[in-house]
């Protein structure tokens, strides 16, 4: 029989493989590429995620890895856009176009139009310079007049591997993205060399044991039964008899270690990257719709003891900031002490510059 893990041996092997644990002494960029891809559907999450994680972190540390084209931002794993190492990019894009392509179906303003052959005119527009969604739905326009640019963009979008160019991304920088292609970007061509095997790998390496679902909800792929039953992985199951499998070399953390309170970012990976049965490692799911709103948005969460038990918000103005912080419930004296001593250093990252800066409990 395979050993049983409790929801707190989860817990605590996740949080060691997401540098949550304790903060790791890395440099930005091998964070990055430890974590496999960061959420960054807006510029800051990355950077805060970079913040509760590693000794140091400074906001320069990353941007000067977009500007040196070390890491990219670009739509991977369920179509949505992560920061990846530059290396990671050009071996998971191949990996991950069958499922990109997919979200194609249905749309019926592609309706008799090849989408690769809108996907070529894209990516000789950006590659002539970075071009915004708006920019290239025009342009692409001119070649299809007849049809919504929404989905010409679209096509672009999931058959070519758009890269989000500087200053998108970049810490205090605005502005719209702008896409080239990430061969353009990188002067390297994809490369493949994530095979689904490896990517189970590397998945498993950041986030700890999981089942099959959980690989499939991360990645957005299908069918990896097989290969996960192939790589010859150590296989446990949770308290509600699910199966989950970890790598053999992997050493799992004793389950009653402490775990510091931290701030992650909306939209962090470590929320969106779980199936619904095993998701409660992190977070119980009478919380879930505090945290997943109805339009779409993963609101910032606070983790005490391990486990996701509130909101937090900065709010900012005439040389003051503030930390909101909203638990799920009430708190003790010394986790409240833990939250405003990491929510003053979250706020070193928010507004150096502020004269007067605090934490609120509403």
């Amino acid at each position: 029989m395979p050993e049983t893990l409790s929801r707190r041996a989860l817990n605590r092997a996740t949080l060691e493989r997401q540098l949550l644990l304790s903060r790791a002494d890395l440099s930005a960029l091998d964070a990055v590429r430890h974590l496999y891809g960061m959420q960054a559907q807006a510029p800051a999450p990355p950077y805060v995620g970079l913040r509760s994680r590693l000794e140091g972190f400074a906001p320069d540390d990353l941007s000067g890895l977009l500007y040196d084209r070390r890491v990219v931002r670009l739509s991977l794993m369920r179509s949505t856009i992560h920061l990846v190492t530059a290396e990671d990019c050009l071996a998971l894009r191949p990996l991950l176009a069958p499922m990109m392509e997919r979200g194609l179906r249905g749309r019926k303003g592609l309706a008799g139009l090849e989408p690769s052959e809108v996907g070529r005119v894209g990516r000789e527009l950006v590659e002539e310079r970075p071009l915004t969604f708006r920019e290239l739905g025009a342009a692409l326009a001119g070649r299809w007049p007849d049809r919504d640019p929404a989905d010409l963009v679209a096509a672009v979008r999931e058959t070519v591997p758009l890269v989000q160019v500087p200053p998108r991304g970049v810490w205090g920088v605005g502005g719209q993205p702008a896409h080239t292609s990430a061969e353009a970007w990188l002067g390297r061509p994809l490369d493949g060399a994530a095979g689904p095997a490896e990517m189970v790998r590397r998945y498993l390496t950041a986030y700890g044991p999981a089942s099959v679902m959980d690989v499939q909800q991360w990645s957005g792929m299908t069918r990896l039964g097989e290969v996960v039953r192939g790589m010859g992985l150590r296989v446990f199951t949770t308290e509600d008899g699910t199966e989950v499998v970890d790598l053999p070399e992997a050493v799992l953390p004793d389950p009653e270690v402490p775990a510091p309170v931290r701030y992650l970012a909306e939209f962090d990976n470590m929320l969106l990257s779980f199936s619904a049965r095993t998701r409660t490692r992190i977070m119980a799911d009478e919380h879930r719709g505090r945290v997943f709103t109805v339009n779409g948005i993963i609101k910032a969460t606070v983790l005490v003891d391990g486990f996701v038990r509130g909101l937090w918000r900065v709010a900012s103005g005439r040389g003051e900031a503030v930390l909101e912080v909203e638990p799920f419930a009430p708190v003790t004296a010394a986790e409240r002490a833990e939250l405003e001593a990491e929510g003053m250093r979250m706020l070193e990252l928010f507004a150096p510059s502020a004269q007067v800066r605090g934490v609120r409990f509403v």
